[in-house]
């Protein structure tokens, strides 16, 4: 399987620009190529992730989730998701597991 140039370049805006707020992925079924399926902007939200996500395929996605600490200090982590749906039996079901 491969990633694609559009994913590495993606996520190191996301990770050192912070000009996205998450990244779904897909596995295209006929390459095995991991390609960006839609990217959210700085503004949107983990609702907004949540939303965008498809019920009848699976995904992989990153957010970026930003927070404040007790001691009042900025912080961001970036959480890996994998989408999954109980009920497929596609290549992309395969591969996510």
């Amino acid at each position: 399987m491969w990633v694609s140039d559009e994913c590495r370049n993606s996520f190191m805006e996301m990770k050192w620009k912070k000009v996205h707020r998450y990244i779904v992925f897909k596995i295209d079924e006929k390459t095995g190529l991991v390609a960006v399926d839609k990217v959210g902007g700085a503004g949107e939200s983990y609702d907004d992730l949540a939303a965008s996500l498809p019920d009848d395929d699976c995904r992989y996605a990153v957010f970026d989730f930003d927070f404040v600490t007790v001691d009042n200090c900025r912080k961001s982590k970036i959480f890996f998701i994998a989408w999954s749906v109980p009920f497929l039996r596609s290549f992309s079901s395969i591969k996510l597991f």
